[in-house]
């Protein structure tokens, strides 16, 4: 079961589906779109950036467009995915205040766990969302707008409860803009300064601020830059010296010692590591 909508003057596409969607990602490729995936029944068996991980019954796990995923197995699955015409969730981030949360958060994947209260709430949503999807009219568009909006700030405040966000009071909002930056700016800016000046703090009063959070300023920004440079090493046939470059350093060893200490592996030992596993997987 596939549902699609498709708005030919701006290109904007929403698909409604099961695991016949997924099922169409049997080798790792970008998502492309902005991306949920529900698991209403049975665990489900997914390779998100390189990386194989089984995931448990009544969670969303959301993804990015930027993100290589490939399903494995698994069943009774809802997946909800829409591209930026549809809906860009950073020119309705007022609405919505998701992103730097629930999309582009300071993990690489953001997963929601649903209790029964919020699992019957979204089931109605999603009852809306099929009855609008047959109603062709001229404000179908908007209407599923509205619909998605609602999904997201559903979700997006499911996952700042799960995470203890409300704990941090308007630290919240310097963490959600501090991971925009990151994730926006990585390619060429590296160090906490450049982030601390953007965001009008110092050094010493942005890290301070993320006292209560998981992870410092400076290990946000070094996990930002190893994922990246995890993914052209799985993906692509780009040398350790064009990544290097790719990801804003100008010598090659200065990424290199980075990504050992992350990994305990060079760049080049990660990617001979892996060529075994690529070439008997695919």
């Amino acid at each position: 079961m596939i549902k699609e909508f498709n708005e030919f003057s701006t290109g904007a596409m929403l698909k409604i589906a099961n695991e016949e969607l997924l099922q169409s990602y049997t080798t790792s490729r970008l998502i492309e779109l902005y991306t949920f995936i529900w698991i209403k029944g049975t665990d489900i068996n997914v390779e998100i950036d390189g990386v194989s991980t089984t995931f448990k019954k009544d969670k969303i796990v959301v993804l990015t467009p930027n993100q290589y995923f490939r399903f494995i197995d698994g069943s009774n699955i809802l997946v909800y995915q829409f591209n930026r015409e549809f809906y860009c969730i950073k020119d309705h981030d007022k609405e919505v205040s998701c992103v730097g949360v629930l999309f582009y958060g300071n993990t690489a994947i953001s997963v929601i766990e649903l209790n029964i209260k919020e699992q019957n709430k979204l089931n109605q949503l999603h009852k809306v969302f099929l009855d609008e999807l047959d109603t062709v009219d001229n404000i179908q568009a908007e209407m599923l707008r509205i619909l998605m909006a609602r999904f997201i700030i559903t979700t997006t405040r499911l996952i700042k409860q799960q995470n203890n966000y409300n704990n941090l009071g308007n630290q919240i909002d310097l963490i959600r803009n501090f991971n925009i930056l990151v994730d926006t700016n990585f390619r060429k800016e590296h160090s906490v300064g450049y982030y601390a000046q953007k965001l009008f703090k110092s050094s010493k009063t942005l890290s301070n601020n993320f006292a209560k959070f998981e992870k410092s300023p400076l290990q946000i920004i070094h996990d930002r830059i190893i994922l990246e440079a995890k993914r052209l090493l799985i993906y692509t046939d780009k040398s350790a010296k064009e990544i290097a470059y790719e990801i804003g350093f100008e010598e090659a060893s200065h990424l290199s010692r980075m990504f050992k200490r992350h990994t305990s592996l060079s760049p080049s030992e990660f990617k001979k590591q892996l060529k075994p596993k690529l070439e008997k997987k695919y």
